[in-house]
């Protein structure tokens, strides 16, 4: 009889140890993901930084072709700064909609002046501005699907129950001027 129990206590010891494995396993995951979405936030918010930064350049370089065209600078100003005050993802979200509008306005004003296309101060911001999209666009992806990956584990049964009570929340998406997350 003793055995038998002294069997059953293994058996139990066993079952526990294995629930506290299984409970750290899941823990860790968790963690590594949201340390891994925070790290990629910072890295996009750098990009973006770096873009505010290269965008004025640009936008004097317009300005010398487009002097009478103050209003739209004027609201490109206000969107760089809404833009670049943000505290949270969703006004960074929302103030980079409306940064990308005027931006593309800008663009726009540019095809309208032939002999600003060919500056070569203007070609050289040109490719900076595409390749600081592009790096901005790659971290977002990145981004969006390591809080993807987090946002399910936390709401699929049973890293759900040691989400809450670890109180690991969900992240929110890095959405672009579409209004869509990046695919």
């Amino acid at each position: 009889m003793t055995e038998l129990i002294a069997g059953l206590s293994g058996i139990m010891v066993g079952f526990v140890v294995l629930i506290v494995l299984f409970v750290i396993v899941i823990y860790n995951k968790l963690v590594r993901l949201r340390d891994t979405a925070q790290g990629l936030w910072s890295e996009i918010d750098i990009w973006l930084k770096k873009r505010y930064e290269l965008v004025p350049n640009l936008v004097m370089t317009v300005k010398a072709y487009a002097a009478h065209e103050g209003s739209l600078f004027e609201k490109f100003s206000e969107a760089g700064y809404s833009a670049a005050m943000a505290s949270s993802h969703a006004e960074r979200a929302q103030a980079e909609k409306t940064f990308n509008e005027t931006l593309k306005d800008i663009s726009a004003l540019a095809e309208a002046y032939p002999e600003l296309k060919v500056d070569a101060n203007f070609s050289r911001l040109q490719s900076q501005l595409a390749d600081l999209e592009n790096n901005v666009g790659q971290a977002s992806d990145y981004y969006n699907a390591t809080v993807r990956d987090l946002n399910n584990l936390i709401e699929t049964f049973p890293s759900n129950v040691i989400a809450s009570s670890f109180k690991i929340k969900r992240e929110k998406l890095f959405e672009t001027e579409t209004g869509e997350a990046d695919k």
